[in-house]
């Protein structure tokens, strides 16, 4: 969670200046960034259900959110997992020989990636829900989808997304 967001402070002088701008520097360094997709109403409307569903802690990671901030997107952890709702389906999608897998009664699309990581999106649901692990976080295999699947199946209702 950015420190900025939350808290108000009023500085006076150059030398507080300097530190404010010090400290948004580094911290800008520790925190991820993630693309916010753009669903229609109804897609957003379920993502926002999604985004209150949604735990403190993935993996034993605090939720971190990424910038910018927006309910279409969450974030646990240094080097974040990295969830985006409301993205568009992926081309694999349809591919007989994609990699699936289910996790606590939710179905995923499984994409190793070229640097390491992993992406993996929800099947047969309203809305497609991306959640990206990073190369770093891939020795835990999928326990963060446990910890996601929860919010998921609450939030995003099964069937066949727009």
């Amino acid at each position: 969670m950015n420190f900025f967001r939350h808290r108000r402070r009023t500085l006076a002088g150059l030398p507080a200046l300097a530190l404010l701008t010090a400290v948004g520097c580094s911290s800008a360094d520790d925190g991820a960034s993630a693309s916010v997709p753009s669903p229609g109403a109804k897609v957003t409307g379920l993502c926002e259900k999604l985004d209150k569903a949604l735990p403190s802690e993935v993996d034993g990671q605090d939720r971190r959110d990424p910038t910018p901030a927006s309910a279409l997107t969450a974030g646990w952890g240094n080097p974040a997992i990295i969830l985006r709702c409301g993205v568009d389906r992926p081309a694999k999608m349809g591919d007989p020989e994609a990699d699936g897998v289910e996790v606590n009664g939710v179905g995923w699309l499984l994409e190793k990636r070229g640097d390491g990581s992993f992406r993996f999106t929800t099947t047969l649901r309203r809305a497609y829900v991306e959640v990206r692990i990073p190369k770093d976080r891939t020795a835990d295999g999928m326990s963060p989808l446990v910890d996601l699947a929860p919010a998921v199946k609450k939030a995003i209702p099964e069937g066949i997304a727009d």
